[in-house]
């Protein structure tokens, strides 16, 4: 086995666990209004991700759903709860976060509008509790399925087969892609590839070094340091809570020297 499959391996051991299994616990902060059939439909289908379900897929689907509204900062699970209901995400962000015994963090994915996650159907499947936290980062707009109902749905209807293990696929890519970065690339690399993509029109990137350090799968010491060696090399400036990003040529040039 190679050195990348090795490593690979270690990872998925570590964490395959820990994939988002959306449920509303008991002690999450869960608003549920009146909505209508007809407007809940309309939000599915107004996502384009959910097209491979036809009107008449979710018009049949319909009846076992409940739309619930997720304020923004809900705890949407804890480690431990059971998985009791298959979500579908049909407007804003969760986001999911592993915590290691030392209580490191670190962001696994988010799932935003139109997407579920391949963990709710295992955690369905095999009854079991999932060991990973998530939060609502916005409003969040969620179609809900219980138990029976999804197990039904699967035995039902090809289609919703398909939507399901279709997102089960991505989300399985997607995670072992997420892996590799962390095993295998460099921290360097990793964070200016991160403030690349993170800045807003100003070239500020609104974020502490412990946030940083979730996001990157790092500690919070190692980016700091990296940080500043960034800003000693000029490619950013170092504020409170931000980072104004001065040359992106720079940072650019870190990414593509260890491709």
């Amino acid at each position: 086995m190679s050195a990348r499959s090795k490593a690979t391996a270690v990872m998925l051991k570590a964490v395959s666990s820990s994939l988002l299994c959306l449920h509303t616990s008991e002690q999450a902060d869960v608003a549920v209004p009146p909505v209508t059939t007809q407007h809940a439909l309309r939000r599915a289908q107004a996502v384009p991700s959910n097209a491979m379900l036809s009107p008449a897929d979710w018009r049949a689907l319909m009846p076992a759903c409940q739309e619930i509204l997720l304020p923004v900062g809900t705890v949407v699970f804890r480690p431990g709860d059971r998985c009791e209901r298959y979500f579908v995400v049909t407007a804003g962000t969760v986001r999911v976060v592993k915590t290691a015994e030392n209580g490191r963090e670190i962001v696994l994915y988010r799932v935003n509008g139109g997407e579920t996650c391949s963990i709710t159907t295992s955690c369905l499947m095999a009854q079991e509790c999932y060991p990973a936290s998530a939060i609502a980062e916005t409003q969040v707009h969620a179609l809900t399925l219980d138990a029976a109902a999804f197990e039904q749905a699967l035995s039902n209807s090809p289609a919703f087969r398909r939507f399901v293990f279709a997102a089960f696929s991505q989300r399985l890519g997607n995670l072992i892609a997420r892996i590799e970065e962390i095993a295998l690339q460099r921290i360097d690399v990793r964070l200016a590839r991160y403030l690349l993509a993170a800045p807003d029109t100003a070239g500020i990137v609104l974020a502490t070094h412990q946030q940083l350090a979730v996001e990157l799968g790092s500690a919070r010491e190692v980016v700091s340091r990296m940080l500043k060696e960034f800003e000693h090399q000029g490619a950013l400036r170092l504020g409170h809570k931000q980072i104004e990003i001065c040359d992106r040529a720079l940072l650019q040039t870190i990414v593509l020297r260890h491709l």
